[in-house]
């Protein structure tokens, strides 16, 4: 990753820079704690690209903390794809991977802490009444009738939990704060609630589990993290936070710093949401190509360099936007244009035959693989009598406008001759199926000897010396910017997604290993799918078009 990527400017920075300056820290250590309960996205990234670049411009530490507290949504598979994913983004986490599981018996006794305080208790109040009890934002909560049992009541009860006595939902342990607080978060929030299901980390040992805010902050203090970033929406959350670590003897207190979360247009971020794409089977699973998590965004074809900077160009702030997908689009083109190989593929594809030609003709055509970077090298493409043309390249009559292959007038084919159009033959439904047309000789790729100007320059391959291909056009997985903000998000889903086209691509993408990525001229740039591309069965993915058409 280059220093440009990691040196940026932003209020964390400012405040880290302060805080270093003022001697409040000596160095500074982040970290990053995703829930294994779903695939990373690109919302996310954000906050990879935050935590870890601040560890590594600061020559500080960043942790990966799984904040594994509810087993019945987490499992392994989403611990393994976070860690490939962070790891292909080009971030290394520092030392031994974190699980907030390593710290129940720790979060346990700090949870005995604050019953012996008497901040803590027991209540026996059902999830439902708990939730009436709390009120409103325009009127205050009321007290539990459990809310001032003693502390060896409460003792006995929290071992009683532990010990499997209660059942699911019949008993939590809660904060003793104030039920008339302003802040939601602080009316008795729940610490610890029962759950008798197996932890995918450390079996059926336990069947108490502590809460993100519970856990999340000790977390923090246990590791030594200086500085807790989240998103903007556990900003009320900071005073459970900063109240829970002020309560229990513990030697380190992080501060917890807000800044808004990703939101790009098009998509949606909520796991829940994605989650429901996934087990509705509207799109093949976590890594579909229309998905905006990282695997979905690899599979495609996006670059880690690319996803890294984007999140570089939107930066950090407080204030919540949605983000054309356009700038994550131009992101990955701009990276792909220097490096991506041309090549030739007709995706919708009409034969030409070109008559003037013997049969069985064949000539080898030396191409560049960059117009603009001849160290790329070149590449032989095979040009034959008959080849195929994309059907939108040819129009029986057209605009001057057009200009493109015309019946009656010419145009260049891509390094190879100037063809003309004589006639064309259609199937009984009015098809056209084959293109019948003459050659200039002296026109291999060079202007006609007697000045006259061609106009259009379009791209073909090989009849005989071409690969039959799959080729998957994915858009925008929505057809309204903001599909989290209706009602009901999945009739808001774009049914041209996905587009399937059958056609031809050259050959040396096969026989000579050409690597992918790669720009078919005219179309996109396009990859090997990495679940369905054999020999056999080329199946390539569209990454992007070549220009936005949403701007």
């Amino acid at each position: 990753m280059s220093e440009i990527e990691a040196r940026q400017t932003n209020f964390i920075r400012q405040i880290i820079d302060n805080d270093l300056a003022s001697g409040i820290h000596t160095s500074i250590h982040t970290r990053f704690p995703p829930e294994p309960n779903g695939y990373l996205h690109i919302g996310h990234v954000k906050s990879i690209c935050l935590n870890f670049g601040i560890a590594q411009d600061y020559q500080g530490k960043c942790n990966l903390r799984f904040d594994d507290t509810n087993p019945v949504k987490e499992n392994i598979e989403y611990v393994n794809s976070i860690k490939h994913d962070l790891q292909w983004l080009g971030f290394n986490w520092s030392g031994d991977i974190h699980y907030s599981s390593d710290y129940f018996e720790k979060l346990y006794d700090y949870a005995l802490e604050l019953i012996d305080k008497g901040l803590a208790y027991v209540d026996k109040l059902s999830p439902d009444k708990i939730r009436d009890y709390r009120g409103t934002l325009t009127c205050p909560g009321k007290n539990s009738p459990y809310r001032n049992q003693s502390v060896e009541e409460n003792r006995i009860l929290f071992a009683r939990m532990r010990q499997g006595e209660f059942s699911e939902g019949s008993a939590c342990l809660r904060a003793k704060i104030d039920m008339a607080s302003p802040f939601m978060i602080m009316r008795d929030p729940v610490l610890y609630r029962i759950k008798f299901t197996d932890h995918y980390q450390i079996g059926n040992k336990w069947c108490i589990y502590p809460m993100y805010d519970f856990t999340h902050c000790i977390s923090d203090a246990l590791e030594g993290i200086t500085h807790s970033l989240c998103t903007l929406e556990f900003q009320d959350n900071r005073r459970l936070y900063d109240w829970i670590l002020d309560n229990i003897t513990i030697d380190v207190h992080p501060r917890q710093y807000e800044f808004s979360r990703l939101n790009l247009e098009y998509t949606v971020m909520s796991k829940r949401k994605l989650n429901l794409l996934v087990m509705e089977k509207i799109v093949e699973g976590w890594d579909d190509p229309r998905m905006p998590t990282i695997s979905g965004l690899r599979r495609r074809g996006y670059t880690a360099a690319s996803i890294r900077e984007f999140c570089r160009r939107i930066g950090v702030t407080k204030q919540d936007n949605n983000i054309e997908m356009a700038v994550l689009e131009a992101c990955i083109r701009e990276d792909l244009n220097d490096r991506a190989c041309r090549i030739m593929a007709v995706i919708d594809p009409v034969k030409v035959v070109i008559e003037s030609l013997p049969k069985g003709y064949e000539q080898d055509i030396v191409m560049l693989n960059h117009p603009n970077k001849p160290n790329m090298g070149t590449r032989h493409v095979a040009f034959s009598r008959e080849i195929y043309i994309d059907r939108a390249d040819f129009k029986e009559e057209a605009n001057k406008g057009y200009k493109r292959l015309i019946l009656g007038k010419e145009v260049r084919l891509r390094n190879a001759f100037v063809i003309n159009a004589e006639r064309i033959e259609k199937d009984n439904k009015g098809k056209i199926t084959t293109i019948f047309c003459r050659h200039d000789p002296d026109t291999l790729n060079k202007n006609p000897a007697d000045g006259r100007k061609v106009k259009g320059v379009i791209h073909w391959v090989s009849a005989t010396r071409s690969f039959k291909a799959e080729f998957r056009l994915y858009d925008r997985l929505f057809i309204d910017p903001n599909p989290a903000m209706t009602e009901d998000f999945l009739s808001k889903l774009n049914p041209n997604s996905l587009v399937i086209r059958k056609g031809f691509v050259e050959a040396g993408v096969l026989t000579d290993n050409i690597k992918g990525p790669f720009q078919f001229e005219r179309e996109g740039y396009f990859c090997a799918d990495s679940h369905d591309f054999t020999s056999t069965h080329p199946v390539f993915n569209r990454i992007v078009k070549l220009r936005s058409t949403y701007l």
